[in-house]
């Protein structure tokens, strides 16, 4: 099974008028805006990471370091400079939620695959659970480059448990740039170096953590870093900076949408003085459609179309077998909107999604 190639986009100004929020560059239009500096990728092999940017910004990287148990992009940032991606553990900085250390930027894995959890692995993994926890290794980049508007990043990973090779992947990493809006296509292929078995969880399978800023408000006590990077239990909780929301394709809201299936979610909120949108939609073709989402309150924001039973209370179950040498195929895209975005544009660029790929 093959990737098709990505030609590219000329989409010049109906998905450009997202959002509303002010910009911190100054405003251009007509035949300046179509001159400013195009996308660069940069693979910097010995900081393992490729970087993507956006005109002279940094939209985000491709990282693979040791001390992380699978490749990630991190951080993502948007139009205006906002960074979406929870810093922790990563960075430290005060006012972040210090819980599960193997929430990090954007990634794909799952938590079941012939018994071995690659989702919940991190350097916090007690000892007795390490030989049940997988490692996704990075191998190679195969294609770094750029063109006009968009970047494209090609890598192999190995999916590596109890000494050995479960999986091989082809990760397909496709960034365009669309002004306030800038689009990140995810495609995974997966093949199976042993009988495997995607056992049915709810832990997976494509997700992101984002900042505090875009969390549900909750009064609930939580842990956060204090100034020191520590973890402080607080149980007055502040959340004036605190405004995230979710909007599914189906019209459900909030923590509601939590185990419910849907085409595309929507979370959005305040970041500062601007509104910021992320939006993460499913492909037509992907096992499972329309997904199941595992998305919290507390900033994890996931879909999982191998999770079935737990979000349907046990009326359904989804368990994938892959005989050696078999594959299937994951494809993922992702909205990082400065300001608003309508349901109307968003329903086009998923369209869009599904017929090009």
């Amino acid at each position: 099974m093959g990737i098709r190639k990505l030609g590219y986009l000329v989409l010049l100004f109906f998905f450009a008028s997202c959002g509303n929020g002010k910009s911190k560059k100054k405003d251009v239009s007509g035949l300046q805006e179509t001159e400013k500096p195009g996308v660069r990728v940069e693979n910097k092999v010995s900081e393992q990471k490729v970087n993507v940017y956006f005109g002279d910004e940094l939209f985000t990287s491709y990282i693979y370091p040791d001390n992380i148990m699978k490749p990630c992009l991190w951080p993502i940032t948007t139009s205006e400079g906002t960074e979406i991606t929870r810093k922790y553990p990563l960075k430290t900085v005060a006012g972040e939620r210090a819980d599960h250390p193997h929430h990090i930027g954007m990634w794909m894995n799952y938590g079941d695959v012939n018994g071995i959890d690659y989702w919940g692995h991190s350097e916090a993994t007690p000892e007795e659970r390490k030989p049940f926890s997988g490692v996704i290794r990075h191998q190679e980049v195969v294609e770094a480059h750029a063109k006009d508007a968009q970047g494209t990043i090609r890598v192999r990973t190995h999916w590596e448990a109890q000494g050995r090779t479960q999986i091989k992947e082809e990760i397909e990493l496709q960034f365009i740039d669309q002004g306030r809006i800038r689009i990140i296509d995810w495609i995974s292929i997966l093949t199976a170096q042993e009988d495997i078995l995607f056992k049915d969880t709810k832990e997976g399978m494509f997700a992101i953590r984002l900042s505090r800023e875009l969390e549900l408000p909750s009064d609930d006590p939580l842990t956060l870093t204090d100034t020191h990077g520590n973890p402080e239990t607080i149980k007055v909780i502040n959340n004036d900076a605190v405004s995230g929301d979710y909007l599914s394709s189906e019209g459900i809201r909030g923590e509601d949408v939590w185990g419910t299936r849907a085409k595309w979610m929507k979370l959005f909120g305040n970041y500062k003085e601007g509104k910021v949108a992320v939006v993460i939609l499913d492909h037509k073709e992907n096992p499972g459609y329309p997904a199941y989402w595992h998305a919290r309150g507390y900033g994890l924001f996931a879909i999982n179309p191998l999770g079935q039973n737990v979000f349907s209370e046990g009326k359904e179950t989804m368990d994938l077998s892959l005989k050696k040498g078999e594959s299937v195929r994951f494809a993922f895209r992702t909205l990082v909107c400065s300001g608003e975005i309508s349901d109307e544009e968003i329903n086009a660029l998923g369209m869009e999604f599904s017929g090009l790929y």
